[in-house]
């Protein structure tokens, strides 16, 4: 039996396919441009040496983005550590905790801070966080040195005046940063995930005398797996992107830095950044080719999240 569709739902599924058709153009044309533009730098290093190589000095036709890549990644990761628990916990409580004039508060306070430049989060953190969490951090190095991970050359522990040079403009304060950039987007897309949870589903773990705690993670967390990969996905995408921010806190150095508590740090955006206003065309090519890396690199996050979010079960119609 053939279903006969309205004009307007026919007009409405055509302009849907067109917009998701265009962006999937404009999506293919950056990659292209991308592309095009850097053949000329990848060519002249080789790929296996322009992806391994730390240094960035295209003048001298020495460059890679392994440092780059790796800041980026590092940045991004301490984001979404810091991020995901509040995120999760926040979304949890104004959907199922918060009520009235208290949940409007939140779900508006939550969509404002999406809204706040970057540059306002970068000074944030330049002017007041990045002295705050330099205790912290000595703290960390002092106890937990020995996990090379938080591990600072030239700390003396046993110094009552530690410099706090060696602490400041880290990636663990960069990432902490860009934490509060994404800490809307996800607790955005996973209240939402979280509202849909069929309300019968609801009624029947209370019925069946289970607590709140117990309904949420029988219920509410199982249907919204997908608003928590998607929401986490999507901010790991922006926290790899993010530009101004970090290029207010960071360091920039072009070796791999595994101390994340040490001063010192780069990323792939903050260096094209940085590097775009005095870039003749090698070089220009050469931040192109960086440029891609990142951007394949934030596809295959997205379009695998895509399809972890496609299987899940998130936004099934209830079953009451």
């Amino acid at each position: 039996m053939t279903v006969s569709h309205a004009p307007v739902d026919q007009a409405f599924r055509q302009i849907t396919r067109l917009s998701g058709s265009f962006v999937l153009l404009i999506m293919l044309l950056v990659g292209t441009f991308l592309t095009i533009k850097a053949v000329r730098a990848i060519k002249s290093v080789g790929l296996w040496d322009f992806i391994t190589t730390q240094a960035w000095s295209p003048e001298t036709n020495h460059f890679g983005i392994a440092a780059l890549l790796f800041g980026t990644v590092t940045v991004a990761l301490i984001a979404l550590v810091v991020a995901l628990p509040l995120s999760l916990g926040g979304a949890l409580f104004i959907t199922e905790i918060s009520s009235g004039w208290a949940k409007s508060i939140l779900t508006g306070a939550i969509d404002l801070m999406a809204a706040v430049p970057s540059v306002v989060y970068g000074l944030f953190g330049l002017v007041f966080l990045q002295k705050h969490m330099v205790p912290f951090a000595y703290w960390l190095s002092t106890y937990f040195g020995w996990i090379p991970l938080f591990k600072v050359d030239g700390a003396d522990p046993k110094n009552p005046l530690p410099n706090d040079a060696l602490y400041t403009s880290s990636s663990l304060i960069g990432g902490v940063i860009v934490s509060m950039m994404i800490i809307p987007i996800m607790t955005s897309m996973m209240r939402e995930s979280f509202s849909r949870a069929p309300a019968g589903e609801r009624e029947g773990a209370y019925a069946l005398g289970a607590t709140r705690w117990g309904m949420i993670r029988s219920v509410v967390l199982p249907f919204g797996r997908g608003g928590i990969i998607g929401g986490t996905m999507l901010g790991l995408g922006r926290a790899l992107g993010e530009t101004i921010a970090v290029y207010l806190i960071l360091s920039p150095i072009f070796d791999i830095n595994l101390h994340v508590l040490q001063n010192g740090g780069n990323t792939v955006a903050m260096t094209i950044a940085l590097r775009y206003g005095e870039a003749n065309d090698f070089t220009m090519s050469a931040l192109m080719a960086a440029g891609l890396a990142l951007f394949l690199m934030t596809m295959a996050i997205n379009f695998t999240a895509s399809a972890i979010i496609a299987r899940s079960r998130s936004g099934a119609d209830s079953e009451a």
